[in-house]
C-alpha cells in the first residue's frame, strides 16, 4: 500500500534527521514568541516563500533533465539516459516519497508543505 501524502517524506527520513528539523521549527517559533504583530508577519511572508521538500525535488529533477536532454543533442546520445532516470526517481518519489535527493535535500533544512504550515499556524494562533 502507498503512504500517506502527509507524511510519506518524514517516514523516509532519518528520524535523527526529522528531529533536527522539528528542533529548527520550534527554535524558529521560539524567536518568535515574544515579538510583535509585524515581526510575526513577516515571518509568515517569509514562510510563504520557503521552498517546500517537493518544489525542491521539482526544480532539481527539471534541471538535471533539461541538463540531460542538451547533452543527449549536443555531445552524446547517451545523455538521455539522465532524463530517463530522473523520470524514474520523480516516479519512486510521487509513489513512496523518497528518491535519492531526499536525504540530500533534508539535511539541507527543506522542509515538507506540512512541516512549514504547522510553523504558520503557529504563528497566527500567537498574532489572535
Amino acid at each position: 500500500m502507498l503512504p500517506a501524502t502527509f507524511d510519506r517524506v518524514p517516514r523516509n527520513t532519518d528520524p535523527e534527521l526529522n528531529r533536527q528539523i522539528r528542533r529548527r521549527t520550534l527554535a524558529n517559533l521560539a524567536r518568535y514568541r515574544g515579538a510583535g504583530p509585524a515581526a510575526i508577519r513577516r515571518r509568515l511572508d517569509e514562510l510563504d516563500h520557503e521552498w517546500d521538500i517537493e518544489r525542491a525535488i521539482e526544480a532539481n529533477a527539471a534541471g538535471i533533465a533539461l541538463a540531460g536532454l542538451a547533452l543527449g543533442i549536443f555531445a552524446h546520445r547517451r545523455f538521455l539516459l539522465l532524463p530517463a532516470a530522473v523520470a524514474a526517481f520523480l516516479l519512486q518519489h510521487a509513489l513512496q516519497g523518497w528518491c535519492p535527493p531526499v536525504p540530500v535535500l533534508r539535511r539541507l533544512g527543506f522542509r515538507t508543505a506540512r512541516e512549514i504550515f504547522e510553523e504558520r499556524l503557529v504563528l497566527k494562533s500567537m498574532l489572535g
